[in-house]
């Protein structure tokens, strides 16, 4: 080590340490730009209403998305 080194007590900079720093600002950034997609999507776009249950059980229907999976499962 020279000998400013070891009066000012700062280790040299090292790749490992840029690319961390690298990586994190990375991060941030695509969290600043994806962060206010999320807040502004509406909150009442909730899922469509579904019959009442049946009375004596047996809650099967044949709605849409058994009939992709059956679609799906035949191929």
């Amino acid at each position: 080590m020279q000998d400013s080194q070891k009066d000012t007590g700062l280790k040299p900079a090292s790749r490992r340490g840029f690319f961390l720093g690298a990586a994190t600002a990375g991060v941030a950034a695509a969290a600043v730009t994806a962060l206010p997609k999320i807040v502004e999507a509406p909150v009442a776009a909730a899922a469509p209403s579904l019959p009442p249950a049946p009375e004596n059980g047996g809650g099967y229907s044949l709605s849409e998305h058994v009939k992709r999976y059956y679609k799906t499962a035949s191929a």
